[in-house]
């Protein structure tokens, strides 16, 4: 098959001619003729609709076209089901990692030996000076993931002289935020100058520990319930868990970019979460903190949800959804 890309246009006209031609199916060489195409740009946009699952081939190379409904269900389906994969490994691992509290309790906090394999840093400041020392150390790379939507410009303009000091001196940068974070102007600025010294920013729609990573030899994760404490992390193959659990998250995310169809794409992708979030019973006020963005915005999304449905209560539009879902609506 040629490689030549195809236009909209002819993938339209290819599909309607073979969506007419009924269950009989029509063979290549028929499609090129009565549309007075190429054979390479016939044999394309063959290859294009069969990659969508429009077309399916049948014996003796005819082709017979299907309907959108039913090419959605073979090649979305298997997407969704692996979306569905990540995300129940993503919490498996969640899981695994906060089970390693105990240790981090169990150490002495703040006044520990330098090089402890395990340490609590119970207060901001001393959290905020690691962070500063660990990045100055740093030589080869950074991985960090940020949770909860927009971040405070403070935090922004205190990070950005030393991030750019680490990237101006070749460290490599990964930053994953929540898709929310798109929204915040502070941070769409931040990304901005970050991305053009070389550092890669991704965002995903579901909660995750925050934590950071150095040179895959120390890392700083948060401590459950104690949101100005860190757990700060020297055994080598506990890091190496560490980094493994964000690795996953990272090949889950979306890169950040700034045009308006990804805003829309990911505004769709926040309204399917909150929907999934619906329909497992949870509060407003627990979506919006799993979502990273603010209790009135969430209750804005489901108020459109339960309009759409014509729900009367957020019982009835999660029952509603959740029996879509089972009939595969």
């Amino acid at each position: 098959m040629s490689t030549e890309a195809p236009d909209r246009e002819t993938l339209h006209r290819l599909y309607g001619y073979a969506l007419a031609q009924g269950a009989g199916g029509v063979a290549l060489t028929e499609l090129a003729g009565a549309l007075g195409l190429h054979r390479p740009r016939a044999e394309a946009a063959v290859t294009r609709l069969l990659t969508m699952g429009l077309l399916r081939g049948r014996a003796g190379d005819r082709l017979v076209a299907v309907s959108p409904a039913e090419a959605a269900a073979d090649v979305i389906g298997p997407l969704e089901r692996g979306i569905r994969l990540q995300r129940t490994q993503i919490e498996q691992t969640r899981e695994q990692l906060m089970a390693f509290v105990p240790d981090f309790e169990a150490c002495l906090s703040g006044t520990g030996e330098q090089h402890s394999p395990f340490q609590v840093l119970e207060n901001l400041a001393d959290v905020r000076a690691v962070i500063a020392d660990l990045t100055q150390q740093c030589r080869e790379e950074i991985l960090t993931a940020q949770p909860g939507g927009r971040r405070e410009e403070s935090i922004l303009e205190e990070a950005m002289p030393r991030d750019e000091a680490a990237l101006h001196r070749g460290v490599r940068m990964q930053i994953l935020y929540q898709h929310t974070a798109r929204f915040s102007r502070g941070t769409t600025v931040y990304v901005d100058r970050v991305t053009q010294l070389g550092a890669h920013v991704r965002t995903l729609d579901d909660h995750f520990t925050r934590l950071l990573i150095f040179d895959r030899k120390a890392a700083l994760i948060a401590v459950p319930g104690r949101p100005h404490a860190a757990a700060l992390i020297r055994e080598p193959h506990v890091v190496a868990f560490v980094t493994e659990t964000y690795e996953r998250l990272w090949l889950a995310a979306e890169p950040f970019v700034g045009s308006a169809d990804t805003r829309v794409e990911i505004a769709d992708d926040l309204r399917q979460s909150i929907i999934r979030l619906l329909t497992e019973g949870m509060t407003d006020a627990s979506i919006a903190n799993r979502l990273g963005m603010s209790v009135r915005t969430c209750r804005r999304y489901v108020a459109e949800i339960m309009a759409e449905l014509g729900a009367q209560s957020r019982f009835q539009a999660g029952h509603m959804l959740a029996t879509q879902e089972a009939v595969g609506a």
